[in-house]
C-alpha cells in the first residue's frame, strides 16, 4: 500500500471525453489522453485491502491491488509483467469491459472506486509505447496441432496460450478479417482497430497461423478438422441473435443490430460497402429497441450517421441512481449508466413494449408501443401492459439490440454432432471438454452471452485443459479456478 491515507486525499478521477461536436464527425475513440501522472495518483487510492473484493469481481483473477501499488511507485514495466500474468489483452478489457472489478472494490462500499479500468488500459498502453510488449515465442515445440475455430477474444487468448506452449495453432474465422466481435460488432469509436492489429501481429510472431473467410462447416466440413487437429476449440460466440417476431417483422428498415454495425466497421477499414438505404442512418428516424452496450453501440454509430431523430426502447424499468438495499456491494451495481453514445443525444425510454410494427410500400414507417409494468413473479419478470399508454412513433429504420439466445446450429455444430445445455449452448464439463473427443469450448459458445473478461478467461481456461489432454499436464493457469463463477471445477 504506497499511500496510507491516499483513499482519503484523492478523488476519483477518469480521462475525459472529446467535445461532443467534435467527436461525433469521426470514428476515432471518444476518450482524452490521461497523464500518467493522474494515474499515479489514481494507484494511491488503492487500500490493498486484506480481502481484495475486486479479485471476486474479476473472473481473470487479475492481480490489481498489485499493479496498482506499481504505478503509484512508477514501477511501469513490474505492473505490466504483472497485469499480462492473468490477462493476455489489457488494451481490449480496458476499453471494453465494463469493469465488475470497480463495483466490487471496498473503497465503492461508501465512496467512488478505485479507477481499476483505467489503471489497465493505461499500463498497457504505457508498455506498447515502451517496447516492452514483445512476441514470446515457445522455446520448444510440441508437434501438436489445434484448431481453434473463431477469432473473438476466447478464441484468441486460447491460442496465444497454447501457441506460447508449444503447438501448433490455426485458427479459422468465417469472417473476410480476425477479431470476431472485436472487429466487426465494437465502433472504433470504441476501440480503434489498430489496437487489435498490433495484438495479431505479435500472435503471428509467436507461431498463430490465422485463416480468414474460412467458414467451417460450408466452406470445410467439420469433421476435416479432427482429422487433420490433436485437439479443437470452439470458440465461435453466441452469434445468434434474439429476434422480435411481432406483426410487420417482414417490413424492410428492420434489421439486427449486427447487421448495421459491421457494414459500418467495414467502411472504417475501407471496404466497399453496398449503397444500400438499410444501411446507413442519415436522415433517418430511427429506433433501437435494447438498452444494453450492443444498443449503445448502435446509438452512437447513429449520431454519426446524421440521424433526424433516435429513440432507444428498453422493456425494464429505469434503474436507479444509486444502490439500493435489494442490490448490495459487492454485487453488480445495477444503476442508472449513461455511454459517451447517451451523452451525444436522443431520447431514452423505459418500460415501454413494441406491439407492431407498421409500414409503407413494403417498408417500415413507424410503430405501435405500450408502456409496462414488471412483475417478478416465481423469479422471473412478467411486463403487463398499462392501459392509455399507447404510442406511435415515426420509424425509417429499426435496429433491434436485445441481445443473442446462443450459439447458431446449423453447420459445424451440426456436423460435430456435440451436446447442446437446455439453454441452447455447447455443452461442456468443468474443463471445457464437449461430448465430442478431443473437441473443447470456451467463450459464449458454451457460456451464452457474457463479457470480454469472462471469455478471455474461458480461453485460458480452455488452453490449459487442451495443453493437459495433449501433453498429460499443463502449467498454463486456470483463472476460472479463482474467479466468481459458482459452477464446479475438478
Amino acid at each position: 500500500m504506497g499511500k496510507p491515507t491516499g483513499f482519503i486525499e484523492i478523488p476519483r478521477e477518469t480521462p475525459t471525453r472529446r467535445p461532443i461536436p467534435e467527436r461525433v464527425n469521426d470514428y476515432l475513440e471518444v476518450y482524452n489522453p490521461f497523464p500518467d501522472d493522474k494515474l499515479r495518483a489514481q494507484g494511491a487510492r488503492c487500500m490493498d485491502c486484506g480481502i481484495p473484493f475486486c479479485h471476486q469481481g474479476c473472473p481473470l483473477g487479475n492481480l490489481i491491488p498489485d499493479w496498482n501499488d506499481l504505478v503509484y511507485r512508477d514501477q511501469w514495466r513490474l505492473a505490466i509483467d504483472r497485469l499480462h500474468q492473468t490477462n493476455n489483452f489489457p488494451e481490449f478489457t480496458g476499453r471494453l469491459c465494463p469493469a465488475p472489478c470497480e463495483a466490487s472494490c471496498v473503497l465503492g462500499i461508501n465512496s467512488d472506486p478505485v479507477t481499476i479500468k483505467q489503471m489497465e488500459v493505461g499500463i498497457i498502453d504505457r508498455a506498447w509505447d515502451e517496447g516492452w510488449v514483445q512476441p514470446e515465442p515457445p522455446k520448444m515445440l510440441t508437434g501438436k496441432r489445434v484448431a481453434v475455430v473463431g477469432s473473438g477474444p476466447a478464441g484468441l487468448a486460447c491460442a496465444q496460450q497454447l501457441a506460447r506452449a508449444g503447438h501448433a495453432v490455426t485458427v479459422f474465422e468465417r469472417a473476410d478479417r480476425i477479431g470476431g466481435l472485436l472487429r466487426y460488432g465494437i465502433p472504433d469509436f470504441k476501440m480503434e482497430k489498430r489496437f487489435l492489429d498490433r495484438r495479431l501481429g505479435q500472435m503471428e510472431a509467436e507461431g498463430v497461423v490465422f485463416k480468414p473467410g474460412v467458414n467451417i462447416g460450408v466452406d470445410m466440413p467439420a469433421e476435416a478438422l479432427l482429422s487433420e487437429f490433436d485437439a479443437v476449440c470452439l470458440c465461435g460466440g453466441a452469434t445468434q441473435a434474439r429476434d422480435l417476431p411481432i406483426e410487420g417483422r417482414n417490413l424492410g428498415g428492420i434489421l439486427p443490430a449486427m447487421d448495421f454495425l459491421t457494414p459500418q466497421n467495414k467502411r472504417g477499414a475501407g471496404d466497399a460497402v453496398p449503397d444500400h438505404p438499410h444501411l446507413h442512418a442519415k436522415d433517418k428516424h430511427v429506433i433501437i429497441i435494447g438498452g444494453g452496450d450492443t444498443g449503445a453501440d448502435c446509438l452512437g454509430t447513429v449520431h454519426r450517421h446524421r440521424c433526424k431523430s433516435v429513440h432507444q426502447f428498453e422493456i425494464v424499468p429505469r434503474p436507479p441512481d444509486a444502490r439500493t438495499p435489494a442490490n448490495p456491494w459487492p454485487q453488480w451495481s445495477n444503476v442508472f449508466r449513461v455511454s459517451s453514445a447517451h451523452e451525444e443525444g436522443g431520447v431514452r425510454e423505459f418500460a415501454i413494449n413494441t406491439k407492431r410494427f407498421i409500414g409503407d410500400d413494403g417498408r417500415v414507417s413507424a410503430l405501435e408501443t405500450v408502456h409496462v409494468e414488471m412483475k417478478i413473479e416465481n423469479g422471473r419478470p412478467r411486463f403487463v401492459e398499462i392501459p392509455g399508454t399507447e404510442k406511435t412513433y415515426p420509424a425509417d429504420l429499426v435496429l433491434l439490440a436485445m441481445g443473442f439466445v446462443g450459439p447458431e446450429r446449423p453447420g459445424m455444430l451440426e456436423q460435430l454432432g456435440v451436446e447442446l445445455d437446455p439453454m441452447g449452448n455447447v455443452k461442456s464439463d468443468a474443463g471445457r471438454r464437449t461430448s465430442v473427443d478431443k473437441v473443447f469450448t470456451a467463450g459464449d459458445m458454451t457460456r451464452g452471452q457474457s463479457l470480454i473478461v469472462w471469455a478471455i478467461a474461458e480461453g485460458r481456461h480452455a488452453a490449459a485443459s487442451i495443453d493437459s489432454f495433449l501433453m498429460g499436464r499443463s502449467d498454463l493457469p486456470r483463472p476460472l479456478e479463482f474467479g466468481n463463477d459458482l459452477r464446479p471445477f475438478g
